[in-house]
């Protein structure tokens, strides 16, 4: 199935010159949908993941059905505020200003396989964040995987070293 189809291209959005990829035709149709999960299911069956994090908010849409279909936890990894009990935290800086991201300090057990699924890799900072915390608490992870890479914005790159898994690539 050519998922590209099912991803839509609007431009100047969300600002002047930007080509923003929505995806929310393809989460919106059951075969795309579905097929885009059965790949995220298969590589994390072939890495071993025994844990998936994902960045809110469409790691969480892309995430969870991968966990349930393994039957395995699933972290969400959130911003500052929105989880309730003590947690580990990481600060990231962005092209204009910088971002925060949490998850509780007894997400992952140390030693745990992690695959961090989130939609879209572009320059890399939100699903660094992620490894660093998953790190910090001593969990391994053994992939990362997104629906769409921007390729030339530097985030396969800031991932080298990690196995690293796309679906489509614009």
């Amino acid at each position: 199935m050519d998922l590209k189809k099912y991803v839509a291209s609007i431009p100047d959005f969300p600002t002047k010159g930007i080509l923003f990829r929505d995806i929310t035709p393809l989460m919106a149709n059951g075969e795309a949908f579905h097929e885009s999960c059965e790949m995220l299911i298969e590589y994390a069956r072939k890495i071993g993941a025994q844990v998936v994090a994902g960045p809110e908010s469409r790691g969480f849409i892309f995430g969870c059905p991968v966990a349930h279909e393994l039957k395995i936890g699933f972290v969400p990894v959130r911003k500052p505020n929105k989880l309730p009990r003590k947690t580990i935290s990481y600060k990231y800086d962005l092209e204009y200003g910088s971002n925060e991201l949490h998850m509780h300090e007894d997400a992952i057990k140390p030693g745990q396989k992690v695959l961090i699924i989130d939609d879209l890799l572009a320059t890399g900072g939100t699903v660094e964040a992620t490894i660093k915390m998953v790190e910090q608490l001593g969990g391994e992870v053994v992939g990362c995987a997104f629906l769409i890479e921007l390729e030339g914005l530097g985030g396969r790159e800031k991932l080298s070293g990690y196995d690293v898994y796309t679906l489509m690539k614009y």
